[in-house]
């Protein structure tokens, strides 16, 4: 369903278990980023009206999934933590080149902020299917369900205002390119990493 050309090694649930902190922490953050491209988004691109419709309810979404993964944070006696760098969508944004019309760069845009979901939803499979920790693998079963909709919400989009056949063309680029990315990730207990 998600189009995504190399699968999370299941064995990343192994590192995940080890600090749940941790992969709380980054997670928290997760959301908070996913919040700030929907803002985004309508600051950059207001004249798309259903667009910035989609993005005010997604900014509001992406908060409340913030809440609820602070929330569990702060349960566990622990403190939200520092951000740190998210190698994954650093060496992702690189794929496509900057400048061009702002068509492109908003069909750019939606691109990243679909595979960044997909590649969510499905890190977020691997852990209601295989974390000990049943509580926590329902939390994670029911963001994934949530993912899934945003993937599919982004690039429909893109396919709706860039030209079909070329976005088309531009995904299933965008996919191999981060198939190459995850040979080298999987490693730490982080969303993408």
């Amino acid at each position: 369903m998600l189009g995504l050309k190399l699968p999370t090694d299941p064995r990343w649930v192994n590192i995940v278990e080890k600090n749940i902190d941790e992969i709380l922490t980054d997670h928290a953050y997760c959301e908070q980023k996913a919040a700030s491209t929907a803002i985004s988004l309508i600051i950059s691109f207001p004249e798309y009206t259903e667009l910035v419709e989609e993005m005010i309810a997604l900014s509001r979404e992406e908060m409340a999934h913030f809440k609820m993964v602070h929330d569990r944070i702060t349960a566990r006696g622990q403190s939200l933590g520092r951000d740190r760098k998210d190698e994954y969508v650093l060496q992702l944004i690189k794929f496509f080149p900057k400048g061009g019309s702002r068509t492109t760069q908003l069909v750019h845009r939606l691109l990243y902020a679909a595979l960044i979901e997909a590649r969510s939803c499905e890190r977020f499979r691997l852990l209601s299917e295989e974390l000990e920790d049943k509580e926590l693998a329902d939390f994670y079963h029911k963001l994934m369900v949530s993912e899934a909709g945003h993937y599919t919400m982004f690039l429909k989009f893109a396919r709706q205002y860039g030209d079909r056949a070329e976005v088309d063309k531009k995904w299933q680029s965008l996919l191999d390119f981060e198939a190459e990315i995850m040979k080298n990730l999987g490693s730490k207990e982080s969303i993408h990493g």
